[in-house]
């Protein structure tokens, strides 16, 4: 939310759209950033413990996102990289800014694609939780009431893109109806979920032993209390 509230701000000259979105994005650059100073002072330190939970801001690292990320992007260590990099793109939007102005034929391409590429990061947000929740075939976590304000601001939104006497440019309007078209998607996947234990898609069903459970050879990781490759996580 924090970049694509960034290059809402710098959409905003080229666009000119609603005053009102342009405070929203103002606004929101101002919360994360707080949210982001308040992440990075309360994060548990490298060296207090091990395996992901000593990376920064780690999500999950199962199917699809358990590539690792370019250059550790967005999971550096130290809190330096997080604001030399917000720094280094203020910068270049700016510079852009003033050297494309000139050029108008130019200048509204690059804007279009300015917004088009900050709408986007923002409408694409619901995917990780979608793709979660499709792989664990479970909500557990997501409460309702996080959903319903979602799909109520979703509704809102629509309602004022289209009905607006101001000018509401398409970028908002496309990337809107992808955001609120995840959102309802997710109010499916909790109808078909539920918030149950989650269930592994590639998890196997385990025989019944009617045998002597003492006869039942246990591997050696388990028995040093090491996690096997076969094991997964609680």
């Amino acid at each position: 939310m924090l970049i694509a509230s960034m290059f809402r701000i710098f959409y905003y000259p080229g666009a000119r759209f609603d005053t009102a979105l342009l405070i929203q994005s103002f606004l929101m650059v101002i919360m994360q950033l707080l949210l982001l100073k308040i992440a990075l002072d309360h994060r548990p330190g490298p060296a207090s413990k091990g395996g992901d939970a000593a990376v920064p801001f780690a999500g999950t690292k199962e199917g699809f996102f358990e590539k690792q990320r370019p250059y550790q992007f967005w999971q550096w260590r130290s809190p330096k990289p997080y604001w030399q990099f917000l720094l280094w793109l203020f910068i270049i939007l700016t510079a852009l800014e003033l050297a494309l102005a000139p050029f108008r034929g130019l200048y509204s391409s690059y804007s279009s694609l300015l917004g088009y590429i900050g709408l986007s990061v923002e409408a694409t947000l619901p995917l990780p939780q979608m793709f979660a929740n499709a792989r664990s075939r479970s909500c557990k976590g997501f409460r309702v009431s996080i959903l319903a304000s979602w799909l109520a601001g979703d509704a809102m939104k629509m309602f004022w893109f289209f009905t607006s006497v101001t000018e509401i440019p398409w970028a908002f309007k496309l990337c809107g109806m992808f955001q609120a078209a995840c959102d309802a998607f997710l109010g499916v996947q909790y109808l078909m979920y539920g918030s149950g234990e989650a269930k592994l898609k590639d998890e196997g069903v385990v025989p019944e032993w009617k045998g002597d459970m003492q006869n039942l050879a246990v591997p050696s990781g388990l028995q040093s209390g090491r996690r096997t490759p076969f094991e997964k996580p609680l």
